[in-house]
């Protein structure tokens, strides 16, 4: 019975070991190019060798989004103010209804300068869904009794190389820490 628990111990010890070690591990995304609010092609080669930050949202919706949306463009402004260049982009999570000029009006709404903001569509339900889901590890929905979207609220801190590197609360309170992660990995 001694032998069987000194077996044990160290077995549990490394598989424990090995659990915590892909939480702190950078998860690389895909290649992929969609359309952006201008109906040009944007993608991860867009991206080549830059910061950006992403989220989820949609034009159509009635709560989270527009405190996101409103968010994001303050989060560009803060971002502006410390000389960090950085890239942001949204992925809306209803594209059937989300057409590019749709996300432009939307954008609109919150910003005059859209120069380093690309709002995306040129999917399909399924293939956003399956993109969150693999990507970004969060999950996607639109259920058929609603024309909202369950989605993630989180902003997705990626780095030069296309690996998501921290997530957070699209609150205000969290600009802080973003923005000492992004001087961070502007070092690299």
């Amino acid at each position: 019975m001694r032998k069987i628990c000194l077996l044990i111990l160290p077995l549990s010890f490394i598989l424990l070991t090995a659990c915590g070690m892909n939480k702190d591990i950078p998860y690389q995304i895909k290649p992929f190019t969609f359309t952006d609010q201008n109906e040009q092609p944007f993608g991860s080669q867009n991206l080549e060798g830059k910061i950006w930050i992403a989220d989820f949202v949609f034009t159509n919706c009635e709560t989270v989004c527009p405190p996101m949306t409103a968010n994001m463009a303050a989060l560009r402004d803060a971002i502006k103010k410390e000389k960090l260049p950085v890239e942001f982009v949204s992925f809306s999570v209803d594209p059937t209804v989300d057409m590019p000029d749709k996300l432009k009006g939307y954008m609109e709404k919150f910003t005059e300068d859209e120069a380093n903001w690309h709002m995306l569509t040129g999917y399909g339900q399924k293939e956003i869904e399956t993109f969150a889901l693999e990507e970004f590890h969060t999950l996607i929905q639109k259920p058929n009794s609603s024309n909202q979207v369950i989605h993630s609220t989180r902003y997705y801190l990626i780095d030069q190389n296309g690996k998501i590197v921290n997530q957070y609360g699209f609150q205000k309170s969290h600009f802080p820490e973003m923005i000492t992660d992004i001087k961070k990995i502007a070092k690299r």
